[in-house]
C-alpha cells in the first residue's frame, strides 16, 4: 500500500512533488539540525486521491494521519485534546510550486472550551489563551465552515470581555451552520485537512495557477505542525525575512517582524510590522542566531531564501524556508552576484530568472520634470517597482467592472486578501493603508510585476463615502492618483511616465544568453521608432515589417483610399505614384537604423476594405476630398466588403489581381535600400516577403513580377545589391507543399498568428468569445494565439521545415508571429530546424533569454 503521510524526519528537499515545497523544506531543515517544531506532511498524492474518491479521505489515510499525530504527541509530550497538557497544531497547505497567499492556513487547532482553560492555567496568561481560541474560531469558521470574516468584524471592535466575544463567535457559527462549533480536536483536524485539499480548487487558487502557468493536476500537500506561539507577550513574536532584498537584489537581510503576534498578522497586513534590523535592539542574541541561520540556509539552497519564523519567550523556531519570490531586477542582480560569488554557474543563473518577469524591467517610471509639479499626498512602503496611474476604486469587483470599460484603475484597500486577486490582475497598481513588504498585497503584486505601495498609514479610507484622504487632500472614487512602487510615494492626479534604464547586470545576463542560445532573435517593427527600440534591446534584424501599418498615417490614408477605389489601372497607378515617396521614406528610416542587419518586409497583406471608411458621414467626407460622387463611392465601398475577410481577397491574392500595388512597394524598398547603401559604409540587405501563399504558382508569378521591377531599379540606379525573395507560410496547404514552394523561395517565415487561425478555423478577432470555456474545459491548456499549439500548428511547421530543407538545404527559416516572443513556444521552436524567431520589440529580452533557457533545458535532458 502507498505511503500517504511523512514525518518531517522522513523527507528531504528533493521530495517537493510529493511533500510540496513547504513540507520538503521543513523536512530538509529538520535534517540539517535547525529548530523546526515537530510535524508531518500529508502528501500531494493524498490530495489527488481525495478528488479521485469524490472528495473523501480514505480510512487507511486517516489512520496514517492519526499515527503521525501520536508521533508529534510523543515528541512534544503533549496530547491532542488533553485536559492536562493539550497539543495545538497548525494546518497549512503547501504545493510543489509556491502559491503565496492563495490557499488556506489554520492556526491553534486543538482548542475547545476545555483546552483553552488548560492553556490559560499552564501559561498563567488568560489573554493569550483566549486570543488563540478567538483566532482559531475565526480562522476555522472562514476556511473550514465557509463563514466569511466580515460576520465577526463588528464583534471584534467591541470592548466586551474576551470570553464574551468567544461566546458571540460561537453563536455566529451556530446561526450560519445550524451546528455547534466542533469541540473534538481530531474531528477539527480532519475537517481542516479536507478544507486545505478543497482550497486547491478555490477561485483565487485557480486564477493564480492560470496566470503563473502552474498545472492543475499537481495538487497540494498539507503540513500539520506543533504550534509555537508568537503571541505570548513582548518576548514572543513572528516574522518573515529574505536573505537578500527581493525588490533590488541587494545582499542584505531584508524582512519584518511583530512582537506578541502570530504569523497571519504579518502576511495579512493587519498590523504594520517593524524592520528586521530592529530585532537586534530588542533581542540581540536571538537576532544573531537568526542571522547565522539565514546565511546557513542560503548557502545550503544556493539561492535567496524567504524564511518564516516565530520566537516563543525568546526561543527561535523556523516555520518555513523557500526560494524567495523576487522582482526581475532583483532576480538579475542575485543571479549575477551568485555567479560572481562562485555559488552557481552562468547556465544556472539564466535558469533562475523567470522569463515572463523581464517585462517588469521595461515598466515605466515617472518623469522627473512632471514630478516637480506633482502633488504628493502620502508615503508608504514601495513594495513592487514601477509607476502607475489610475482611477481610484475600493473593491476588486469595482476594479474589474471599470477596467473592462477600458479605464485605467487603481485598487485601493485597507489591506488586500486573496479574494482580491481578480481586481489586482485588472488594476494598473495596488495601494494599501496597512501591511508591509511581506503582506499579501506586496507578495502577490511582486509576483505579477504589478506596481504596488503598501503600509501607507497616512491615508484614510471612508468606504461608505467612497473617499480617500491624506494631509487635507480628498480623492473621490473615480478620481486619478499615481503611485511609485519603488519609493512608496502616492501622488494626486496623473503623472507622466517614461521608460526605465536597463542596468549593467541586465546586459550581463543578456550577453550570457546570447552566448548559449541557438536561435537568432529579430523584431517585428514597422517604423523607425520600433526599429530603434529593437536594436537597443538586442534584435539582430527585423523579421516582420508590416507595410500596411505605414498606410494608415493621416498624411497618406486618403491617397491609399484613392488607390483602392480607382476605377481603372491608370487611375490606380496615379495614386500609387503619390504613395511611392511615402513608402520609400519609411524604408529609408528603417534601413538607416538597422544598417547591414536583415530586414524582412512583408508586402501588403490585409483586405483592401480595411482601409476604407464605413460610416455614412466618413464616406461623405471622403467623397468631397477625392471629388467622387457619394452614391458611387458608397456603392464601391460596399462592393469591397467581404463575408470572411481573413480568408478572402488579401495577401498575395491582391498582387494576382492588382500587381501594380506590389510593384510600387518593391520599387520603394529597393530604391530606399540603394539610397541608404550609397550614403553609408554598409550595404542594406532587404528580404521581400510575399504573404499568404498557398500554391507555388502564386509565388512564381509574383516573384517574377518582383524581380522584373528590381531589375528596372538596378538599371535606373546603375547599382546592384543583394536581396532575397521569400514567403510567409500561414496557410496549411503551403506547409504541406513546402518542398514545392521552397523551389521558388529564398526564405520562409512562419506567420503563426494566421497559421493558427487557418489551421484551427478560429478567428483571431472572435475566438475570445469562447476560448476561455475551451480552457476551463481543458480542450486547450492555453489560448493557442498566445502559446503555440504544438500538436497541430507546431506539427505543420515541423513538416514544412523538413520538406523545405530537403528541397533547399540552406533555405532560411524563421517564425514571425507573436509566438516568437513566448517562452513556451520558443522551447518548442528551438527543437526544430528553425533559424530565428521574431517578436515585438519589447519582447526581445524575453526571447533572448527563453532561447538560451531552451538550449540549457535540452542539454540537461
Amino acid at each position: 500500500m502507498n505511503k500517504f503521510v511523512y514525518s518531517f524526519t522522513e523527507g528531504n528537499k528533493s521530495m517537493k512533488s510529493m511533500l510540496g515545497g513547504k513540507g520538503a523544506n521543513l523536512a530538509e531543515m529538520k535534517k540539517i539540525g535547525l529548530p523546526v517544531p515537530a510535524g508531518f506532511t500529508v502528501t500531494t498524492e493524498a490530495c489527488n486521491k481525495y478528488y479521485e474518491d469524490g472528495e473523501e479521505i480514505e480510512t487507511h489515510i486517516v489512520d496514517e494521519i492519526l499515527e503521525h499525530v501520536a508521533k508529534i504527541e510523543e515528541e512534544t509530550n503533549k496530547v491532542l485534546g488533553s485536559n492536562e497538557n493539550p497539543l495545538l497544531v497548525s494546518v497549512r497547505s503547501g504545493a510543489a510550486i509556491s502559491m503565496p497567499g492563495m490557499m488556506d492556513t489554520i492556526l491553534n487547532l486543538g482548542l475547545n472550551d476545555e483546552t483553552v482553560k488548560v492553556l490559560w492555567e499552564k501559561t498563567n496568561n488568560k489573554e493569550f489563551a483566549y486570543d488563540c481560541y478567538k483566532r482559531f474560531i475565526q480562522m476555522f469558521s472562514d476556511v473550514v465552515l465557509g463563514i466569511e470574516k466580515y460576520n465577526f468584524d463588528s464583534i471584534n471592535n467591541n470592548e466586551d470581555d474576551i470570553e464574551v466575544i468567544i461566546e458571540q463567535y460561537k453563536k455566529i457559527v451556530k446561526k450560519e451552520t445550524k451546528k455547534e462549533f466542533p469541540q473534538d480536536p481530531k474531528e477539527q483536524l480532519m475537517m481542516a485537512i479536507r478544507a486545505v485539499f478543497d482550497s486547491w480548487n478555490n477561485q483565487r487558487a485557480i486564477i493564480y495557477r492560470k496566470i503563473n502557468n502552474i498545472p492543475d493536476e499537481i495538487g497540494t500537500a498539507v503540513n500539520v505542525q506543533a504550534m509555537v506561539f508568537g503571541n505570548m507577550g513582548e518576548t514572543s513574536g513572528t516574522g518573515v525575512a529574505f536573505t537578500r532584498n527581493p525588490s533590488t537584489g541587494e545582499k542584505v537581510l531584508f524582512g519584518e517582524f511583530l512582537t506578541n503576534a502570530q504569523g497571519e498578522d504579518v502576511v495579512a497586513g493587519i498590523r504594520t510590522p517593524k524592520d528586521i534590523s530592529e530585532l537586534r535592539d530588542v533581542m540581540p542574541e536571538l537576532y544573531e542566531e537568526f542571522v547565522g541561520i539565514t546565511k546557513l540556509l542560503e548557502d545550503h539552497y544556493r539561492d535567496m531564501q524567504d524564511i518564516e519564523f516565530t520566537f516563543e519567550d525568546k526561543k527561535l523556531y523556523l516555520l518555513q524556508t523557500r526560494t524567495g519570490k523576487r522582482t526581475a531586477k532583483a532576480a538579475i542582480k542575485i543571479a549575477t552576484d551568485l555567479v560572481e560569488e562562485k555559488v552557481i554557474n552562468k547556465e544556472e543563473a539564466l535558469l533562475r530568472i523567470e522569463i515572463d518577469k523581464l517585462d517588469q524591467l521595461l515598466h515605466p517610471t515617472f518623469k522627473e520634470d512632471f514630478l516637480k509639479d506633482a502633488t504628493k499626498m502620502a508615503k508608504g512602503i514601495g513594495a513592487s517597482p514601477g509607476a502607475a496611474s489610475g482611477r481610484v476604486y475600493f473593491t476588486a469587483e469595482d476594479v474589474v467592472r471599470e477596467a473592462e470599460k477600458g479605464e485605467r484603475i487603481m485598487l485601493v484597500r485597507q489591506e488586500t486578501s486573496p479574494e482580491d486577486i481578480e481586481g489586482m490582475i485588472k488594476a494598473e497598481g495596488v495601494l494599501t493603508v496597512h501591511g508591509g513588504m511581506t503582506s499579501h498585497a506586496a507578495v502577490v503584486a511582486r509576483g505579477m510585476g504589478k506596481c504596488c505601495v503598501v503600509g501607507c498609514g497616512e491615508l484614510s479610507i471612508n468606504e461608505k463615502a467612497k473617499t480617500l484622504t491624506a494631509n487635507d487632500i480628498e480623492i473621490k472614487e473615480g478620481d486619478y492618483i499615481s503611485i511609485d512602487g519603488a519609493s512608496g510615494v502616492v501622488y494626486k492626479g496623473l503623472v507622466e511616465t517614461e521608460a526605465t534604464k536597463l542596468t549593467d547586470d541586465f546586459e550581463t545576463i543578456m550577453n550570457w544568453a546570447d552566448e548559449i542560445k541557438r536561435l537568432g532573435i529579430r523584431a517585428n517593427a514597422d517604423n523607425e521608432r520600433d526599429a530603434k527600440v529593437a536594436i537597443e534591446l538586442g534584435a539582430k534584424g527585423i523579421g516582420l515589417c508590416r507595410t500596411e501599418h505605414m498606410f494608415f498615417d493621416e498624411e497618406r490614408i486618403n491617397t491609399v483610399r484613392h488607390m483602392i477605389i480607382a476605377e481603372g489601372i491608370e487611375e490606380r497607378k496615379e495614386a500609387l505614384d503619390k504613395l511611392l515617396p511615402f513608402q520609400r521614406k519609411d524604408f529609408v528610416e528603417i534601413f538607416n537604423v538597422m544598417k547591414e542587419l536583415p530586414v524582412t518586409v512583408r508586402l501588403l497583406d490585409p483586405p483592401l476594405h480595411e482601409f476604407l471608411p464605413h460610416g455614412e458621414e466618413d464616406i461623405k467626407n471622403l467623397s468631397q476630398i477625392l471629388g467622387y460622387d457619394y452614391e458611387m463611392l458608397k456603392e464601391r465601398v460596399e462592393s469591397l466588403k467581404e463575408f470572411n475577410p481573413m480568408l478572402g481577397h488579401r495577401g498575395c491574392r491582391l498582387a494576382i489581381t492588382y500587381p501594380e500595388i506590389y510593384v510600387m512597394q518593391v520599387r520603394a524598398i529597393m530604391q530606399a535600400a540603394i539610397e541608404v547603401s550609397k550614403s553609408n559604409e554598409f550595404t542594406v540587405n532587404p528580404e521581400i516577403m510575399v504573404p499568404l501563399v498557398g500554391d507555388v504558382t502564386e509565388l512564381k508569378i509574383i516573384k517574377d513580377l518582383i524581380i522584373n521591377e528590381i531589375e528596372k531599379v538596378f538599371e535606373e540606379e546603375d547599382v546592384r545589391i543583394d536581396y532575397k525573395v521569400g514567403t510567409m507560410i500561414e496557410v496549411p496547404r503551403a506547409a504541406l507543399t513546402s518542398d514545392e514552394i521552397a523551389e521558388e523561395a529564398d526564405f520562409f517565415s512562419y506567420g503563426t498568428n494566421d497559421l493558427t487561425q487557418t489551421t484551427l478555423a478560429f478567428s483571431r478577432d472572435d475566438s475570445g468569445k469562447f476560448i476561455n470555456e475551451y480552457r476551463n474545459k481543458n480542450i486547450f491548456e492555453k489560448d493557442p494565439f498566445e502559446v503555440l499549439d504544438t500538436k497541430g500548428v507546431g506539427k505543420l511547421i515541423e513538416i514544412s521545415s523538413d520538406l523545405a530543407r530537403k528541397t533547399k538545404k540552406n533555405i532560411k527559416l524563421g517564425v514571425c508571429g507573436e509566438h516568437g516572443g513566448n517562452p513556451q513556444s520558443i522551447e518548442f521552436i528551438n527543437k526544430l530546424d528553425i533559424d530565428y524567431v521574431s517578436c515585438s520589440p519589447y519582447r526581445i529580452p524575453k526571447a533572448r533569454l527563453a532561447s538560451a533557457v531552451a538550449v540549457i533545458k535540452e542539454k540537461n535532458r
